[in-house]
């Protein structure tokens, strides 16, 4: 495929753009207040990678909102004049997004946030200090400050940050905005006032010659700011000659799991909120909504629908997303799974950063991933034991650094818990990097031996010189719960309790009218058996231990969406119980805050599937690890975890060697 239309360079202001993708401003966390030299490493592998924009994370024009970059510091120059460099180097333009979070924000010095009205965040829950007339010129200031070091910086534009409910999107919301002065109002024209005179401030800081553009977004909440409040605002900007492009997402933190949609939204999602935008203004737009490859890419500048498509978690996944694709090479790309969660969920905890499930090097890029593999000082016989994901990515890298590799499976298929995970509801996406990894294996040469089963005897025999063993995990079936590790399920071992991975790869022919999930761990596999069971015209339980609703997949953004596809269907859940025995067709459960069998509720269970930490498979590994030969062990097999740890395992092995 060519890509014509993609690979089109845009006028945006006075600026060219070399091509039509662009990457939306998103969190890393890389900065730690300021312009880090991993931050500048992170867009430079984009930059290197092909894309034609760059918008850098939130930067916090006022200590009121103190963030990933605190662009009222000074000192940031230098950090800055490098990015700039960077960018020029490749033909990268960099643009920073202006931001304030308004009633979300938390100072460092303990005061409350500045807010519109004194209403709290959905986030914070703090009541905000409403804002004086003398507090919001100087918050104005501080946006036309920020703007204009941003360009003596030698950066080439900026992106105020009107969406998502911060601080300006808190302005034009009729949930937010409950002032009686000039800058509240029944209408969105009258709520905008702070945000034309941000602009204006902003526009007014800076040259003809730096690009000022928006981002705008509809609520997706009830009373708040809608799609044609969102072209309302876009218009009254362009009237004015306030910016040179319109930035289209949506939501805010109160629709958060719209902002960054999992695997479960189509490609294009957002789309159907842009377009009307798109159609109506003259200036170009910029558009989102899970974008995975450059052919999809292309199809949206084609139909017209956006002048510029923003590529981030896919650019995450793989860096070099764009020159491969153009060079021909689109097999070849690394796909993103849209499973949110070493890049959501990651960054929202207290010492997280950004990185990537399926790229081991994204937020390490000054001394980990693809980019820095150098070849092997001396080619080695290398075997891989296990064909999950974790021994694919161990020999996808011993393979590029130049070993010889043999990878053994011993089931018929590659992929190893992927295929289960894959055959979940709206989980199909967890299957595209197990089919990644495979090709990638046998485009460089990998000897794969399917149906395999290896012992100490045949790696002895292998002659391998370095072996990493890959031989994943099994599920425990053995009754016990973490809340009371002395006290295992009574009756566990009946017919009719089975694991989640049996439900997925071998379920009973009869699963009965009834079932109860019990779910020790809490992440999505437990939510995957309860709407798989439900697909199959069961009514479920839920029943998990756990002080929260699959306390797990909160962050990566998976438990809205899946309690919105339960509505209406025979779906119930319980946290913070235990089960306490299993009997013909019922489970008897538990409050988890007695020791004894009190308050006993019992469910009706044809089937039970029970949702536990897998147990290691370490056996291979015990017998050879006192050999002479170099072995490593990855994975599952060396400790149950996330996808993202088993695949980094398996990175670091084969770089190691």
């Amino acid at each position: 495929m060519n890509y014509t239309h993609v690979h089109t360079p845009l006028q945006i202001g006075r600026t060219t753009i070399k091509n039509r993708i662009f990457r939306p401003a998103h969190a890393t966390i890389l900065g730690k207040g300021g312009m880090s030299d991993a931050l500048i490493a992170y867009h430079e592998a984009r930059a290197r990678g092909g894309a034609g924009l760059s918008i850098v994370e939130v930067g916090s024009v006022h200590p009121t909102s103190p963030l990933a970059i605190d662009l009222w510091k000074a000192e940031l120059e230098p950090g800055y004049r490098k990015l700039g460099d960077m960018g020029r180097k490749y033909d990268m333009k960099i643009f920073q997004q202006l931001w304030h979070a308004g009633h979300h924000g938390m100072p460092k010095d303990g005061s409350p946030p500045w807010g519109v009205s004194a209403t709290p965040s959905v986030e914070v829950g703090i009541v905000p200090l409403e804002m004086t007339k003398s507090m919001i010129a100087e918050i104005i200031e501080a946006y036309a400050t920020a703007a204009r070091r941003m360009e003596a910086w030698g950066i080439d534009g900026v992106d105020v940050h009107c969406a998502h409910g911060y601080l300006p999107g808190q302005f034009l919301s009729a949930n937010t905005n409950l002032r009686e002065d000039e800058y509240g109002g029944a209408t969105v024209e009258e709520r905008s006032r702070f945000v034309i005179e941000l602009m204006e401030a902003v526009r007014s800081a800076v040259s003809r010659d730096f690009v000022v553009g928006v981002r705008l977004a509809p609520d997706l909440t009830v009373n708040g700011v809608d799609e044609d409040q969102n072209l309302a605002i876009a218009l009254m900007l362009e009237e004015r000659g306030l910016t040179d492009y319109i930035n289209v997402s949506v939501g805010n933190y109160n629709s958060y799991t719209k902002m960054v949609g999992g695997m479960h939204e189509p490609v294009g999602y957002e789309l159907p909120t842009s377009i009307p935008i798109t159609r109506k203004v003259k200036l170009p737009t910029m558009v989102v909504g899970r974008f995975r490859t450059l052919e999809e890419c292309d199809q949206v500048i084609r139909a017209g629908d956006g002048d510029m498509v923003g590529l981030v978690r896919a650019m995450i996944a793989d860096p070099d997303l764009v020159t491969k694709s153009l060079a021909g090479k689109a097999e070849e790309v690394r796909p993103c799974i849209g499973c949110n969660q070493a890049c959501v969920a990651q960054v929202s905890t207290e010492h997280g950063h950004l990185e990537c499930t399926v790229n081991p090097g994204n937020g390490h890029e000054l001394y980990r991933g693809d980019a820095l593999l150098a070849p092997a000082a001396e080619p080695k016989k290398v075997l891989v034991v296990g064909g999950g994901p974790a021994g694919l990515e161990a020999a996808r890298v011993a393979a590029l650094r130049g070993h010889k590799v043999t990878l053994a499976e011993a089931s018929p298929v590659l992929g190893g818990t992927l295929r289960a995970a894959a055959k979940a509801p709206t989980r199909h996406g967890m299957v595209d990097i197990a089919t990644w990894l495979e090709a990638e294996v046998f485009r460089l040469g990998v000897e794969v031996q399917l149906s395999t089963y290896m012992d100490a005897d045949d790696v002895t025999a292998s002659g391998a010189e370095a072996v990493i063993v890959a031989t994943g995990s099994f599920p425990r079936m053995d009754g016990l719960q973490h809340s009371h590790p002395g006290q295992p399920i009574r009756n566990f071992n009946r017919r009719n309790v089975i694991s989640a991975f049996d439900l997925f790869m071998q379920p009973p022919a009869d699963l009965g009218k009834t079932a109860v999930v019990i779910d020790d761990v809490g992440h999505y596999e437990g939510l995957a058996a309860a709407e798989q069971l439900i697909a199959a015209g069961l009514s479920v339980t839920y029943v998990t231990r756990l002080r929260m609703f699959a306390q797990l997949a909160q962050a990566p953004l998976m438990v809205e969406p899946f309690l919105t596809r339960m509505r209406g269907k025979p779906f119930d859940y319980l946290i913070r119980h235990r089960a306490v025995e299993f009997t013909e067709n019922e489970v008897l459960v538990s409050p988890t805050h007695f020791t004894d069998d009190a308050d006993v509720r019992r469910l009706p269970a044809d089937t039970v599937v029970f949702v536990s930490a897998n147990q290691p498979n370490r056996e291979l590994y015990a017998s050879i690890s006192d050999r002479n030969t170099d072995t490593r062990i990855v994975g599952d097999a060396n400790s149950p975890r996330f996808l993202q740890v088993a695949i980094r395992e398996g990175h670091l092995a084969g770089a190691s060697i």
